[in-house]
């Protein structure tokens, strides 16, 4: 029997790898929804070659063709998608906080869900997990580095023998560049990764190191680990992707080549390990791999992100909600890439939290408000120059 896929975000970079996936094992599975936010030509062609019961394009504004036996727009669909009866697994690959709601839904439905929005468990981690508890959902991170914490925690060990964690960060294509020089860098630069192929949003973060702070809030959550007990280490290879360290002295490392679809392949096949996407690694040929410490001095984002992950409330989503918006004004040309983390740290420093257990409208609402802020900010300062 096929394993069902709804696939949320099919057309950004994760949903066309888990494609991917799904095309080198096609007796395993068959996708049962696709859904976008705005590319209706891509998405047009991937239900036509998928053939799923349910299409969405949460644009409202796009008019879809007659794609499948079912066709919604509107971010509704989303929820939709998200809780479909027919889904074995839920692959929430949508970028930004458009996946917070949907992953809250399905695990509320109680499904397995293949989960690589960072949003939903940054800034929704506490809620989630506990939605997760109550319904019996199972989540199964995609991000390398998360599927690779994963895979080592599996292994046999008591909690107590648990030393520290370690998760690798490649430092970005400006990793040894002199820190004047970051002052001029350009979207275009900024987007060329040495090792990974990403979307942009995410590759930016790569570059000033956000993505890994919010990896950290990241871990946290999803294996119930303290903040001082997870490390951050620049490896530029990005072949170790993931640590994790006894307190017999023992370190065990997760290797393998920097594909996203080694992680995807997991989640969506686990606890098997088929052959057919990434070949294994040959250590003979690999060289030198590095380790070095952060340069908290060229990535301030990692300590900021610790913290607002120690403050824990609304703090979360306003981090990823600015972020989000100043990297976008950063690819459109209206802040340099040495404002990012200024400016996001401001904002973080002007939020005052909600009283009160963390609810999805406190999150929705601290999102809208960073995201407002933000913009005023970037505003004020072009106006000053």
């Amino acid at each position: 029997m096929r394993l069902r896929l709804s696939i949320l975000g099919s057309t950004g970079s994760i949903g066309r790898q888990t494609l991917e996936v799904v095309d080198a094992h096609p007796d395993r599975f068959e996708v049962v929804a696709l859904c976008a936010r705005s590319n209706s030509d891509l998405l047009a062609r991937q239900a036509a070659r998928y053939r799923p019961r349910l299409v969405v394009l949460a644009d409202p504004t796009e008019r879809p063709g007659e794609w499948a036996p079912k066709v919604l727009t509107g971010p509704d669909g989303l929820l939709t998608a998200a809780t479909l009866d027919e889904a074995d697994i839920v692959v929430i690959a949508l970028a930004g906080q458009a996946g917070v709601r949907p992953t809250l839904a399905a695990a509320a439905a109680g499904k397995c869900i293949a989960l690589a929005n960072k949003e939903s468990v940054v800034c929704a981690g506490e809620l989630l997990m506990r939605v997760a508890s109550e319904n019996g959902a199972t989540i199964r991170p995609i991000d390398s580095e998360h599927s690779a914490l994963w895979q080592l925690l599996e292994l046999p060990h008591r909690r107590e023998e648990l030393d520290h964690v370690i998760i690798t960060a490649s430092g970005g294509p400006f990793r040894t560049a002199p820190l004047e020089r970051l002052e001029t860098v350009t979207p275009a630069e900024a987007l060329a990764h040495p090792t990974w192929r990403m979307g942009p949003k995410v590759t930016v973060d790569s570059a000033t190191l956000m993505n890994k702070g919010l990896e950290i809030i990241e871990a946290h959550w999803l294996f119930d680990l303290p903040f001082h007990l997870i490390d951050v280490v620049i490896h530029p290879q990005s072949i170790v992707h993931a640590l994790v360290s006894f307190r017999d002295g023992c370190t065990i490392a997760h290797a393998a080549y920097p594909d996203m679809r080694v992680p995807i392949q997991y989640a969506l096949l686990y606890p098997e390990r088929p052959s057919g996407v990434v070949r294994p690694l040959d250590f003979a040929a690999l060289g030198t791999l590095e380790f070095f410490p952060p340069d908290p001095l060229r990535f301030p984002a990692l300590e900021l992100a610790r913290q607002v992950g120690l403050a824990g409330s609304t703090y979360p989503t306003v981090l990823s909600a600015s972020d989000e918006v100043a990297v976008q004004a950063f690819l459109e040309g209206r802040i340099r890439f040495t404002e990012i983390v200024p400016l996001v740290q401001h904002v973080v420093e002007l939020h005052r939290p909600l009283c009160g257990p963390l609810t999805l409208d406190a999150i929705l609402e601290a999102d809208q408000w960073a995201r407002q802020v933000t913009e005023r900010e970037i505003a004020r300062r072009a106006d000053r120059r």
